[in-house]
């Protein structure tokens, strides 16, 4: 029986849908940051590449998209807590089916397993 299940406390869900709602508006601002990069990328004639001055449009590019791809897998971390808590799941390792502290899910709120077992799994 997860924390869903064995309290009545909403505090741990809520956090998950803030979570949730911060990462989703940080990923939408990454790919608008995206398509704005493309469009400068359509319209420039420069060579980027080879310019002393400044990041170049292949370097910003590059960046974005590793921190767009971050946040899509924070998103999925987050929408598998919600996953668990609405089936009585959260707070469960997903190893050793123990509970798992509030305290580290107080810190890695979408954490699957506990202590343990998560340094056992590296």
């Amino acid at each position: 029986m997860g924390i869903a299940a064995s309290t009545d406390d909403d505090a741990p869900r809520a956090a998950l849908v803030t979570t949730r709602a911060q990462v989703a508006a940080r990923l939408a601002d990454l790919e608008r940051s995206l398509a704005d990069l493309v469009r400068s990328r359509e319209s420039a004639n420069d060579d980027d590449e080879h310019d002393p001055e400044g990041v170049t449009l292949s370097s910003e590019w590059s960046r974005l998209s590793g921190l767009a791809e971050a946040a899509r897998a924070e998103l999925a971390e987050v929408d598998g807590a919600l996953e668990r808590w609405a089936a009585g799941d959260y707070g469960v390792c997903e190893s050793c089916g123990r509970q798992i502290p509030v305290e580290r899910l107080e810190v890695r709120p979408f954490a699957t397993r506990c202590v343990r077992c998560a340094s056992l799994a590296r």
